[in-house]
């Protein structure tokens, strides 16, 4: 049985889409019709429905697909086996991550990455949208939380310090809170989902309900807003680092922390060993940001 028959197939039963998975390959739709074609003919079952438009799994390809998950990973980690210790991992890297931290602290780095693993190539993914790795095909995920996910592994990177804060022209206008309670009577601006925010106080913790003009899915979007003087919003250091350093933003009730505590996390599926690949992907940006992160470092 042909691993890279399998590998289209499994990328098929999660893109629906022939050409597409093929194209993921690096196949032509004619080569990747192909495969399958032959994969069917291997096993002597139709394994999807064809249709002008899209693919779907037959009974038979559901039956097939959980064991030919478990036929790749076996190859994964037989292939990890012997690549242990490698200087030069190859192959490509599938990697997702949020969009605003990919953009300003993953593509930044990349260069340095791809210039010190030179066989190496990365399809990087970035969505604000919460990725299945194993359903996505993806090596590794840049995840900011408090993880929770106990089917995954996870190495912390760094920590996600969030800060409250509001630009200058906002204070002097509407003034500066001097308690939690205070942000009832201020414009908040939140993500979309975090409008609570919970405060270490001397009586215990303390919730406030964000609520102001703006809600948004994107953080640079609300750290730009905030800037503008739309309202305080809460933010992660990585995040408004530069803008808090040259005074766009002023960062208030710094004596009452927040209690949550995310960070940021490098995320892979459970397996018994670590591809070498995504073990040079994690130790080279666990080195680039250092302890403390960079954009914690005055």
């Amino acid at each position: 049985m042909n691993i890279e028959h399998l590998k289209l197939f499994v990328r098929l039963a999660s893109t629906h889409n022939i050409s597409m998975a093929g194209q993921e390959l690096g196949l032509s739709p004619a080569v990747a019709s192909s495969h399958i074609s032959k994969l069917e003919d291997n096993l002597g079952v139709r394994l999807v429905h064809r249709t002008t438009r899209k693919v779907s799994l037959t009974e038979e390809g559901e039956a097939f697909l959980p064991h030919a998950e478990e036929v790749l990973s076996s190859v994964d980690a037989a292939k990890s086996a012997v690549g242990v210790g490698c200087d030069s991992p190859i192959g490509t890297l599938r990697v997702t991550a949020s969009a605003s931290f990919g953009r300003l602290h993953l593509v930044p780095a990349l260069p340095g990455f791809l210039d010190r693993y030179p066989g190496l190539k990365v399809d990087l993914r970035l969505s604000d949208s919460m990725v299945d790795l194993v359903e996505g095909g993806f090596d590794i995920a840049i995840r900011i939380s408090e993880l929770k996910d106990s089917t995954l592994i996870a190495r912390k990177l760094a920590r996600d310090k969030r800060v409250v804060c509001a630009s200058p022209d906002y204070l002097i206008k509407y003034g500066n809170p001097a308690k939690p309670q205070d942000l009832n009577d201020h414009q908040c601006i939140s993500l979309i989902g975090l409008e609570n925010w919970t405060f270490n106080t001397e009586n215990g913790p303390k919730t406030i309900k964000a609520s102001g003009s703006l809600r948004a899915d994107n953080g640079e979007a609300l750290r730009d807003a905030a800037i503008g003087g739309l309202g305080i919003t809460v933010t992660s250091n990585w995040c408004a680092y530069e803008q808090l350093k040259n005074g766009q933003l002023i960062k208030i009730l710094e004596d009452y922390s927040l209690t949550s505590e995310p960070a940021i996390w490098a995320v892979y599926p459970s397996s018994r060993l670590i591809a070498p690949k995504v073990r040079a992907f994690i130790d080279y940006f666990s080195e680039y940001y250092g302890n403390p992160p960079y954009w914690e470092q005055k």
